[in-house]
């Protein structure tokens, strides 16, 4: 499990861990001023644990035997599918966010399709590596995309269809990192377009608001769209410098709505403006640069697949997430990485930041037999 004769942690760039370390400290100081006026620290500790847990979690993955890692993705995509369906019987969280999305064993609760991220991340990563000579063959190809759409399928009967599009979104780049022909993504775009109508009869009455609002964001100013005008509005109030750590008044007497969670970006806009949100911009940049660069040194499938998808992954977090607050997406319950607030979705984003230091120390191996 650990052969630390497969490591070289003379590969690894710390200038990554580096990075991921200096947004966690930044998420934990807004997340302190988001909840300041609740007056209660539950959120602020259950972060803090989580967080601890993760950097724990890192350590762990990066001295693990990568192929062993790579070995368990199989096994893992099963019990990460299984867990899905118990979503589907036992889940909770409907009548809070709209989408029965968590499994609860007392005390503790999760979100199953956090893990599946990851867990599809390199199991499909594996699987393209077994085919990539053959991927642009319809049959391998097609086995390949049921593969990696039954957890989406499953996520989409949730219904969480905010979740369910992260998941395409790094599926379609894993397939492009993978040399995918470029005629199968028109095609596949082609169909989106006309399963457009068929999909918006399926979406359910809050999600058919949140698209309403989003085009018209005065039309239900005290109702649906209250969060996204609040919001906005602490966005705009914050200009340059911001009115202050711990003086925002949107976030402070609580007008911002999720602002734990899904609206943190604005809590952080309001109170140190345009020059805070261009720091958390700016350390957002480096880390899928790192991966970007990782993906391209890369010398094996494996790696070079798996790297995009952990890429593209944050990327769509990240873009979706500022996107609604400013007005440029529409509203969806897409946290941002490092940032909001979720025990499940910190530790799944440090564990990522684990798999690629574990992966970059085998990148050269010595062997000792």
């Amino acid at each position: 499990m650990f052969k630390q004769k497969k490591k070289n942690y003379s590969s690894i760039d710390w200038k990554l861990p580096l990075i991921v370390a200096l947004l966690c400290i930044f998420g934990l100081v807004i997340l302190y001023s988001a909840t300041l006026s609740m007056h209660s620290t539950k959120y602020i500790k259950t972060q803090i644990i989580a967080t601890i847990l993760g950097i724990l979690l890192i350590g762990v993955l990066t001295l693990m035997d990568f192929d062993l890692i790579k070995k368990l993705s199989i096994p893992l995509y099963v019990l990460g599918n299984a867990l899905l369906v118990l979503t589907l019987i036992k889940g909770v969280g409907g009548t809070e966010w709209g989408a029965d999305s968590w499994l609860r064993i007392g005390s503790i609760s999760f979100q199953p399709s956090e893990f599946m991220k990851i867990i599809l991340i390199l199991s499909l990563a594996l699987m393209i590596e077994k085919y990539h000579e053959r991927i642009n063959e319809p049959k391998v190809l097609l086995g390949l995309l049921i593969f990696a759409f039954i957890p989406v399928a499953l996520i989409g009967l949730q219904p969480d269809f905010g979740t369910a599009v992260v998941f395409v979104f790094f599926i379609v780049l894993m397939f492009y990192a993978a040399g995918l022909h470029f005629k199968y993504f028109l095609g596949a775009l082609g169909l989106i377009i006309l399963s457009v109508p068929v999909g918006l009869f399926l979406f359910k009455s809050h999600q058919l608001n949140r698209i309403r609002v989003f085009l018209n964001p005065e039309s239900d100013v005290t109702g649906i769209g209250w969060q996204f005008n609040q919001g906005t509005l602490a966005v705009g109030s914050g200009r340059l410098k911001g009115r202050g750590l711990f003086h925002g008044t949107q976030t402070q007497y609580d007008f911002i709505s999720l602002k734990e969670n899904d609206y943190i970006f604005a809590v952080l806009a309001e109170e140190l403006g345009f020059i805070g949100t261009l720091i958390l911009i700016v350390l957002y940049f480096f880390l899928l640069n790192y991966l970007i660069e990782f993906a391209k040194e890369s010398e094996d499938v494996y790696g070079r697949v798996m790297y995009i998808g952990f890429a593209a992954m944050l990327l769509f977090h990240i873009f979706e997430n500022i996107g609604m607050v400013i007005g440029v997406m529409p509203v969806t319950g897409i946290p941002l990485p490092f940032m909001s607030y979720g025990g499940t979705f910190q530790i799944i984003n440090l564990g990522i930041i684990g798999l690629v230091l574990s992966h970059q120390s085998q990148r050269k191996t010595y062997y000792y037999e």
